[in-house]
């Protein structure tokens, strides 16, 4: 009986988080140097790359999806308020990844980023700062689209967002020059 006494309460704390809808999502991105480093193709054309979008995968988004929003954000860009590098919304439910340097699924569309381009724009912080984090995020959202007007922000986005999401997931990499 002691025994049992000493479990209940840890099954009322596990239980929760194995119920969680959405708690299985993952997202990978193939971005990284093997070392957590973004690879000079994926960084922006000024700063010596390619700017190519990296390619981005992910799985076990909750059953009741119905789109998805793909952003990748430096925290520490403008002394910690932040840059946009990637927004892409409307993405449908069917899609599970955009390829390297890939086009859009019909019905998505990308944002403005902070270099004022739609698309990606690749890592590019100061020289002699430290590295910077790219925070690749998807959400798995229950509406199908974002009731947004062309040219809208990220931030319009993320309040278009608030209330629609059913799960996230998340990689974050590094950069610096």
């Amino acid at each position: 009986m002691k025994r049992f006494m000493f479990l209940l309460p840890l099954l009322f704390v596990v239980m929760p988080v194995l119920a969680s809808p959405g708690a299985g999502m993952t997202l990978r991105v193939a971005a990284g140097d093997g070392h957590g480093h973004v690879r000079r193709h994926f960084v922006y054309a000024r700063c010596g790359g390619d700017n190519v979008s990296p390619p981005v995968h992910w799985k076990d988004a909750p059953a009741a999806t119905r789109s998805f929003v793909l952003t990748t954000f430096d925290s520490d860009a403008n002394q910690g308020a932040g840059w946009w590098h990637w927004v892409v919304i409307d993405l449908p439910a069917s899609t599970a990844g955009l390829g390297q340097g890939a086009s859009l699924p019909a019905g998505a569309r990308s944002l403005r980023n902070d270099f004022g381009r739609f698309g990606w724009g690749g890592p590019c912080p100061p020289a002699g700062d430290p590295a910077h984090h790219y925070v690749f995020t998807v959400y798995a959202l229950n509406v199908a689209r974002l009731p947004l007007p062309a040219g809208a922000s990220p931030a319009q986005a993320r309040q278009a967002m608030r209330g629609h999401v059913l799960a996230k997931a998340t990689a974050t990499f590094l950069y610096g020059r």
